[in-house]
């Protein structure tokens, strides 16, 4: 209820600052957990994909975002949960495979970090990888184009769902799962629109 009342207040808000355009919502799957892998530039980034994605999104944020108590509650209330960056977090990996293993959306950033302008392009991170095929669930490729300024174009573009069944329930070593979120986050960086 919480989640849908703010969606409806920001999508008003950000139509008089952006103009927002979502393509391909059709390739999201109406029902059962996935991954939304996500190209990141801004912080604004989780806001778009959670304006135009027509299901409830749930999130990663890093855990010192957690520290003021209201500020928890109220980013915990639109779907995010806290993970310590930089080490192995078994708190975040069981929260994330319960959230898609119970039919929920995953939002993730293959890059694992915004991207810097004009930085080269950054390898994936293997994170996306491993929860798709742990969880067994899709991975729906997304790209938001343009550039947050006033009145400035903005397009979130959804491709078709990517399934990794053909690694289910098999053992990946590091170099295969790099190469799948490789070929993951290549896919996303192709939906962009030029």
């Amino acid at each position: 209820m919480f989640y849908s009342a703010a969606k409806a207040i920001v999508w008003v808000f950000l139509h008089l600052v952006f103009r927002i355009k979502a393509v391909g919502k059709e390739n999201i799957p109406s029902e059962g957990g996935m991954i939304l892998a996500v190209n990141h530039r801004s912080n604004w980034d989780v806001v778009m994909a959670g304006l135009t994605c027509p299901r409830q999104l749930t999130f990663m944020a890093k855990i010192e975002l957690f520290k003021n108590k209201l500020f928890a509650a109220l980013i915990t209330a639109l779907g995010a949960f806290p993970i310590k960056r930089g080490a192995g977090d078994v708190g975040a990996y069981k929260a994330a495979m319960s959230i898609l293993r119970g039919g929920r959306v995953m939002l993730m950033f293959p890059e694992g970090h915004r991207a810097k302008k004009n930085a080269p392009p950054a390898k994936a991170k293997t994170g996306v990888a491993l929860f798709a095929i742990k969880a067994e669930v899709p991975v729906v490729p997304v790209y938001i184009s343009g550039e947050y300024s006033w009145m400035s174009k903005i397009t979130v573009t959804y491709g078709k769902p990517i399934t990794l069944s053909q690694y289910y329930g098999k053992k990946q070593s590091n170099e295969e799962l790099q190469a799948i979120a490789d070929s993951i986050l290549n896919t996303v960086r192709g939906l962009k629109v030029q």
